[in-house]
């Protein structure tokens, strides 16, 4: 993907808007470890802090979590615990 720094939406949030879509459409699954900081560095070509920007928007957003000393994955729904 390339960003489009020109544009009216900032990086960061076509970085999450990206990661978002992979993560709806199965393309990073349920579970699974998104790519880690220096993948995203060279994938998207920006600096570590707007990547910590866009990772903070989906983890406010419950797609994604931490695990200490992992890196961050995708969030299961599915294993949610029923209300």
């Amino acid at each position: 993907m390339i960003i489009d720094r020109e544009g009216p939406v900032p990086p960061y949030r076509q970085i999450a808007d990206d990661i978002r879509r992979k993560i709806e459409d199965g393309t990073i699954p349920p579970g699974r470890r998104i790519p880690s900081t220096v993948e995203m560095e060279q994938e998207y070509e920006v600096a570590r802090d707007t990547l910590r920007k866009a990772t903070k928007v989906l983890k406010e957003e419950g797609l994604i979590e931490s695990v200490r000393g992992m890196g961050l994955y995708v969030v299961d729904r599915s294993q949610s615990p029923s209300p």
